[in-house]
């Protein structure tokens, strides 16, 4: 077997404190596996700039003209991490043989790539990293994300236990997975369905680097609900189960009262009759809003708007040509020294 062209997506919002050592280590990684024959030197770090308001963008750049190891994907706006994701995935796939995901705060441990790309050599096509412990979280954060897991299986959908976004795709399975077309993309969910041959590695996550998560709990929690609701209708089905129930219970406490009437038992309350309004008031606001939910995910789905908008891409076509055809000023608005462009003709 030929060795593969590897291409490693970055995803990366506002990381210009870990940018450099990011670089640094993804580039000696990708040296060390070509000297090893395990990889193509035509190996790439895609950076994926997800609309950042620092100088990710500057540094992704001047480091792609320096950098054989390196290539840049600008996104016209901030598109979220998973659409970023996306747009490096698919930018990628057409050069790649596979394509490696990781965040660039490298909390995930590349070293085990060089075992992402022996799986791939064997013939899996989908390989997850998967954490062996998560000692590095704190307790809150451990006991969420663990009872994340464990909800979303008994909800039926099939998650990798412990797996988040690092993980290696071949080329066949990116195909495939471009045939999912809902807006509302939730990887960790899709990828399971794609069915081909899969592998699991695991590993120990490191602490972060440099900078700041990008995923504080409000994130979390949203990203958390985003995919339940992608992925399964169950939470419409326990409102439905507490409507039922709540009917039961008042259908019992009705016959009650009624008993209570006819043997003259009656007592005027106020405590009860309130309780039983703002129950059922505050269930049926709870589930008018799940359903709108739902509501929304078909309303964005209808519309079909574009995931993402590619401003730069330096991967798909060399420097020289990318910048043939654009001006200065184009550039300034960066702040980048025109100086550093190649020549164009």
């Amino acid at each position: 077997m030929s060795e593969p062209i590897l291409t490693i997506v970055v995803p990366c919002y506002n990381e210009q404190e870990a940018l450099p050592e990011t670089i640094s280590q993804l580039s000696n990684l990708l040296q060390a596996l070509a000297m090893e024959q395990l990889v193509s030197n035509k190996s790439k770090i895609l950076f994926v700039d997800d609309g950042s308001k620092d100088l990710t963008w500057q540094i992704i750049h001047k480091e792609s003209l320096k950098n054989e190891w390196v290539a840049g994907l600008k996104l016209s706006r901030n598109a979220g991490h998973q659409n970023a994701l996306l747009a490096g995935l698919f930018t990628a796939k057409d050069k790649a043989d596979c394509v490696v995901s990781i965040d660039a705060d490298l909390q995930d441990d590349i070293s085990v790539i060089r075992e992402f790309v022996l799986k791939f050599r064997e013939g899996f096509d989908i390989v997850y990293g998967v954490r062996e412990k998560r000692e590095t979280d704190s307790f809150f954060k451990r006991s969420t994300a663990e009872g994340f897991y464990k909800l979303m299986k008994k909800m039926g959908v099939d998650l990798v236990y412990n797996h988040a976004d690092f993980r290696l795709m071949s080329k066949r399975a990116l195909h495939e997975l471009e045939r999912f077309e809902e807006v509302n993309l939730f990887l960790r969910g899709i990828v399971p369905l794609i069915g081909l041959r899969s592998a699991s590695v695991l590993y120990d996550r490191k602490e972060r680097m440099a900078g700041e998560t990008k995923y504080p709990l409000r994130k979390m929690l949203a990203f958390a609900f985003d995919g339940i609701t992608s992925f399964s209708v169950t939470p419409i089905r326990l409102v439905l189960l507490v409507g039922i129930l709540s009917f039961l219970i008042s259908f019992l406490f009705g016959c009650y009262f009624f008993a209570l009437k006819i043997t003259g038992n009656t007592t005027t309350g106020w405590t009860s009759l309130i309780t039983s309004i703002w129950l059922i008031g505050g269930l049926q606001l709870i589930a008018i809003g799940l359903i709108g939910e739902y509501i929304g995910k078909i309303y964005k789905e209808s519309k079909r708007r574009p995931r993402y908008i590619v401003e730069l891409d330096s991967y798909s076509l060399p420097m020289s040509l990318l910048l043939k055809n654009q001006k200065r000023d184009h550039y300034d608005q960066y702040n980048l020294d025109f100086r550093d462009l190649p020549e164009t003709n």
